[in-house]
């Protein structure tokens, strides 16, 4: 089913949505809180490329927090091994969406063809 191959990518811009807002970036948070789940229905080809490039983006950029939040914790002695981990899957998780965007079913659904 179309819809559970979006849903992972829907889920994914709410995780970046709790990002930003910790990170501070208030009105980026509501902004990809409100709209990111909305814009997967906008049936258009060049709407798949856009996501799948947001999710890599979304990857790196949790990849990018890990090693600034490992680091901070290393210089306090702590150890960081459960956060490269717990960060490290969500970017996987990321990944992973952006993996089943690709897929021939959901491009069908961006090119405007009848989902299933």
């Amino acid at each position: 089913m179309t819809f559970l191959r979006l849903l992972p990518a829907a889920l994914c811009g709410l995780l970046m949505a709790a990002h930003a807002m910790r990170s501070g970036w208030g009105p980026v948070a509501v902004v990809l809180a409100a709209l990111s789940p909305l814009l997967l229905l906008v049936r258009r080809p060049w709407m798949a490329v856009a996501a799948r490039a947001a999710l890599v983006l979304a990857a790196l950029e949790w990849l990018r927090s890990a090693a600034a939040f490992a680091a901070e914790r290393q210089a306090e002695g702590r150890p960081t091994l459960r956060l490269w981990l717990i960060l490290g899957g969500v970017a996987a998780f990321q990944l992973l969406a952006a993996a089943l965007i690709s897929g021939p079913r959901v491009r069908g659904w961006f090119s405007g063809g009848a989902p299933r």
